[in-house]
């Protein structure tokens, strides 16, 4: 299992020192960098100025939302980041929720694994650049139909550096992780635990049985957020990820449409989602935050004294995961390739 840096997007304002951690994270084996987006700071642009300095990193976006740029317009990024990284850019995509999509970015969610689907064939059809890109689909059309009528099909200027670029998913619900399986390179899972290992499998394993399927368990990559917390106490250490499980358990969706939600849900903790999400949803987030036991944590993360956390990291490294994308200063990044033998 190799590790990789995951820089995520921006609080209120940006980050400092980014330029040196992903320095030392190089030096010290890491294999990629990663960023994210939701309604702040994107992917894009942070990536390509720190990347900048980098050599040998994979960078990758974890994850770029669809509903932000047109399926073209996510191709050209791909294709300019990867020339300028000289062959580097791992471009994660993910559909993001009904709250942001619909509230933020003013489009319609519905039938978001066909809309998926349609958006990664459009994607690879620019980056492929073998013929001008037409498309007729239920989500997007190429040229678009009922316009002016003076649409053509276009084929991009610039050639690619890498005509299969490689292209990840975001995913966490059985369907989405088989479509990954099945049209991507990579899966992008959120909130794993090693518990749900077999469970994510079957899922996988569905996509990979489909006709025209790209890859198979042995070339495909899953990269995935693990967060880490090194402190002799373990509720100490799981106090500092409480508050962004609260959040996303309780506050990323509405009943009934929160993904990260069904994940924790499925994990065995039905009854304790539910009363997070209530409360947090109910404006106690202080009570949602505390409310969240300390095995639920560990299920998700690893926390805890140096020992405790190279214990735990054998079941981790069973599991499906290739990558582990950790976040944190510079004292853990030097720590946990050691932990990881």
């Amino acid at each position: 299992m190799k590790l990789g840096l995951s820089i995520g997007y921006w609080s209120a304002q940006p980050p400092t020192g980014m330029t040196e951690l992903l320095a030392d994270a190089e030096d010290l084996g890491y294999e990629s960098v990663w960023t994210a987006e939701a309604y702040g700071s994107d992917a894009l642009t942070p990536l390509a100025w720190w990347g900048s300095n980098t050599k040998t990193m994979r960078l990758g976006t974890a994850i770029m939302q669809m509903a932000a740029r047109t399926p073209t317009a996510t191709a050209m990024a791909a294709m300019t980041m990867d020339h300028l990284s000289q062959g580097r850019f791992v471009l994660g995509l993910g559909v993001s929720g009904p709250q942001v999509v619909e509230g933020w970015y003013g489009q319609p969610y519905p039938k978001p694994l066909a809309r998926t689907r349609e958006y990664v064939n459009i994607v690879r059809q620019v980056i492929a650049r073998e013929a001008p890109v037409a498309f007729t689909g239920e989500h997007y059309q190429l040229p678009f139909e009922g316009g002016s009528g003076l649409g053509k099909p276009l084929k991009v200027t610039i050639h690619p550096r890498r005509p299969d670029l490689p292209i990840f998913l975001a995913a966490e619900g059985p369907k989405n992780v088989a479509l990954a399986a099945e049209i991507a390179d990579g899966w992008l899972p959120f909130w794993f635990s090693p518990r749900s290992d077999e469970f994510y499998r079957n899922a996988m394993a569905e996509g990979f049985s489909r006709p025209g399927a790209r890859r198979t368990f042995a070339d495909f990559e899953v990269a995935c957020p693990v967060p880490v917390i090194i402190n002799p106490d373990p509720e100490q250490a799981a106090d500092v990820i409480r508050p962004m499980l609260a959040l996303y358990v309780g506050g990323m969706g509405a009943k009934g449409a929160n993904f990260h939600f069904d994940v924790i849900a499925r994990m065995g903790y039905e009854a304790e989602a539910h009363r997070i999400q209530d409360l947090y949803l109910d404006g106690k987030k202080a009570e949602a935050i505390a409310s969240i036991p300390l095995a639920m944590v560990e299920d998700v993360a690893l926390v805890g004294p140096p020992e405790k956390i190279r214990d735990e990291l054998a079941r981790w490294s069973e599991t499906v995961i290739t990558t582990m994308l950790v976040q944190g200063p510079p004292e853990l990044l030097r720590v946990l390739p050691g932990l990881l033998g």
